[in-house]
């Protein structure tokens, strides 16, 4: 594959490929209840935390930025509505639309989006698919007792975060195949560009069903049925597992005890 697809798992014996996915998976949604509701103290504490668990889990700088490049568009528009669409003290007086408070707004919003994604991508990229079902099955067993199937959900679960790379990888072939005919997505204003762009929409929601399709029917191929499973390699967590989730859930809360905090 020629580049690395956001969500693709990327196998590895880092402390956190060795980490029991229940472990990352928590410390993934308590690091989202965090982000979800930071301020400029709790959001520096979150990135230095999102940071750390990259490099701890062997994901360099440059990897993380090619996983996330084909979102750009989607955080570059993101800012850019809260720049030109938030009221407030404009930043030019030629341009009142360009206020100060949708250049914070904007920031803001976006820096919570794009570590959303970055937390998500550590969990997917340090997680075999197999492990992440397990992970997710175990924490949602307690919904037996509703009525709920976890391992259904868990299941739901991981083929919805295993589908973004195989979307983001149909969207490349599919501008390259663009390209090949004489399309040239960079040429043009902003506007050109998204409608060149939207072309790709229709394409791959044809592609989505397609896939769900071939996947569905390679699972019934495999045997799949509803209901409870066993596994060959059964979680059980260690002291490692014990202490790292101590840590993270130490620290997360403490990062958002600070917003009650006269600072």
């Amino acid at each position: 594959m020629k580049t690395l697809l956001l969500g693709q798992y990327v196998p590895g014996e880092s402390p956190v490929h060795r980490l029991d996915p229940r472990v990352k998976i928590v410390a993934t949604l308590l690091a989202s209840l965090v982000i979800l509701n930071a301020g400029a103290v709790e959001g520096l504490a979150v990135t230095a935390f999102l940071l750390a668990g990259a490099a701890l889990a062997g994901l360099s700088g440059s990897r993380m930025r090619e996983a996330l490049r084909p979102l750009a568009w989607f955080f570059a528009l993101l800012f850019g509505l809260h720049l030109f669409f938030t009221e407030g003290r404009p930043i030019v007086a030629a341009l009142p639309a360009v206020t100060w408070e949708g250049l914070w707004r904007g920031a803001a919003v976006t820096w919570q989006f794009v570590a959303l994604v970055v937390g998500a991508a550590i969990l997917t990229m340090t997680t075999d698919p197999s492990g992440l079902v397990g992970g997710f099955e175990k924490l949602l067993r307690p919904f037996n007792r509703l009525g709920l199937p976890s391992h259904d959900l868990a299941v739901m679960v991981s083929v919805a975060l295993r589908f973004v790379p195989a979307l983001l990888e149909e969207v490349e072939r599919m501008k390259e195949a663009q390209v090949a005919r004489g399309a040239d997505f960079g040429a043009g204003g902003p506007v050109r560009r998204l409608r060149k762009t939207a072309s790709l929409v229709i394409p791959l929601i044809l592609c989505t069903f397609r896939r769900a399709d071939e996947l569905a029917l390679a699972m019934e191929g495999r045997g799949y049925h509803r209901g409870p499973r066993t596994y060959l390699h059964e979680l059980k967590f260690t002291r490692a597992d014990y202490a790292a989730l101590l840590a993270v859930a130490g620290f997360l809360i403490g990062v958002e005890a600070l917003r009650f905090l006269p600072l």
